[in-house]
């Protein structure tokens, strides 16, 4: 929770639900794209039974497409195997209010087989391999989402309905940073903040971006399996308070021919003492770990792209010229490369990344950073001197371009295997597999624009 308001705690919900003031517990696990699924309980039932032993949920939540097809390939889900259940397991330090919902809390929950071992290849269990391997070190990181979307003034039905052709969106011009624009999407917005912050997060900020009823919200930095809890809350919130308006948001990375939606994370890494990690003691600009850290993260961006851009729709983002990158680079406070370095000397310096568009999982994209990060430490790699200019137009080498190459790249990557193992790569490389061969059968608009008449 933020400094305004006490933590939700299990005693405290225990009162409020004394009370009458809670009656309902949502308690959910974040899947392969990001999204929360789970179940509401009765409060009672959560504090007398869920607390203690979980619920279980069918393992296919970890095994199905956008959908919720049951797709074939998946090693820990199928009719072989009976789809059967997990365990959600309550964390009970991520209790907080849902002030969008009345008398709700919520709970975040890790998955677990029925033996107690962690289900390896769900998202949270993968970020938290990789904070681990911090730990090991006396290191903490601290990150930052920031997470930019489009609002739309139909309902998500009426969205439906129209087949996602010719909505209205909330402001008819670019208002990046414009305060007469936001305004006129200020009582969305400003329920949105509130809502938020009422949920326990810290909310920095709000503005606008360039495409039409573009905005972003801004939060504050926090641990990594936080802020992807946070990040994945806010998603659903921020849908769920929209259609409460009559509203609707898309998260897309790209949702026409205009400028798409990013989500740059932030890192740094502070040790046991809470000491910056990346600032040179002795006065020079970085310290050798954050030289390394970075000179990993672009030695391993291609082939953990996957992990940063896991959709088709994610790929049609970088463009020239875009804001969104297309060179494996990194620069000083340079928007034209993957990895942009901002920040002051010692406390906040820290690298962003550029790569991610708002349809990220966060979970699995603060893994990869982490472990790309920690590939180039412990493998001493030097970074190369940083690129000043345009990097669109640059000789500098590119993110893959397809989700296709970011599979293959993932699949056959001895940095991925190492650090999330065998079983993570597979999953996911077959998870981007059926995502391709669900496009590949598709005919699309465009397709029927050019062809229907004309060939």
């Amino acid at each position: 929770m933020n400094d305004d308001s006490p933590a939700l705690t299990a005693e405290l919900l225990a009162t409020l639900v004394a009370r009458h003031d809670i009656d309902t517990v949502v308690v959910g696990i974040a899947d392969m794209q990001g999204r929360l699924q789970g179940k509401r309980f009765a409060a009672p039932h959560f504090l007398e039974d869920v607390v203690a032993r979980g619920t279980e949920g069918c393992n296919y939540l970890m095994a199905v497409d956008v959908d919720m097809n049951t797709v074939q390939g998946y090693a820990m889900s199928s009719w072989e195997r009976g789809y059967g259940d997990f365990f959600m397991v309550p964390d009970l330090s991520t209790l907080r209010l849902l002030p969008w919902h009345p008398g709700t809390a919520f709970c975040m929950a890790d998955v677990r087989w029925a033996d107690g071992h962690p289900v390896v290849a769900s998202p949270r269990a993968i970020l938290q391999s990789q904070t681990a391997r911090l730990t090991a070190r006396s290191w903490h990181a601290l990150t930052a989402t920031e997470l930019e979307f489009i609002v739309f003034n139909d309902t998500f039905e009426n969205a439906w309905q129209a087949g996602y052709r010719n909505l209205t969106p909330a402001n008819l011009y670019n208002v990046d940073y414009s305060l007469l624009g936001t305004g006129r999407v200020e009582p969305l917005l400003r329920r949105i903040r509130n809502e938020m912050s009422g949920a326990g997060m810290w909310v920095e900020s709000a503005k606008g971006e360039c495409h039409f009823g573009q905005h972003e919200i801004a939060f504050r930095y926090s641990e990594p399996v936080a802020k992807a809890d946070e990040h994945s809350l806010f998603k659903m919130g921020a849908k769920e308070i929209a259609a409460q308006e009559g509203q609707s948001i898309t998260f897309m990375a790209k949702y026409d021919a205009k400028e798409g939606s990013s989500c740059h994370i932030h890192i740094s890494l502070r040790d046991d003492s809470d000491q910056p990690v990346f600032a040179d003691p002795g006065g020079h600009e970085f310290s050798k770990v954050f030289e390394q850290f970075m000179a990993g993260l672009l030695a391993t961006l291609p082939e953990l792209t996957l992990f940063v851009a896991p959709n088709i729709n994610s790929y049609k983002r970088f463009v020239t010229g875009s804001f969104a990158p297309t060179a494996l680079a990194w620069g000083h406070d340079n928007r034209s490369c993957a990895l942009r370095v901002v920040g002051h000397q010692p406390s906040s310096l820290r690298v962003e990344c550029r790569v991610p568009g708002a349809d990220v999982n966060p979970y699995l994209a603060l893994a990869a950073m982490l472990a790309g990060g920690l590939f180039g430490i412990e493998q001493g790699l030097d970074l190369e001197p940083e690129f000043v200019g345009n990097a669109y137009v640059s000789d500098k080498p590119r993110l893959p371009t397809t989700l296709r190459e970011a599979a293959a790249l993932f699949a056959t990557s001895r940095v991925a295997r190492d650090a999330f193992g065998d079983e993570v790569v597979d999953h996911y490389a077959n998870m981007a597999r059926v995502e391709l061969e669900a496009f590949d059968s598709a005919v699309t608009d465009w397709e029927r624009y050019r062809g229907f008449e004309r060939l």
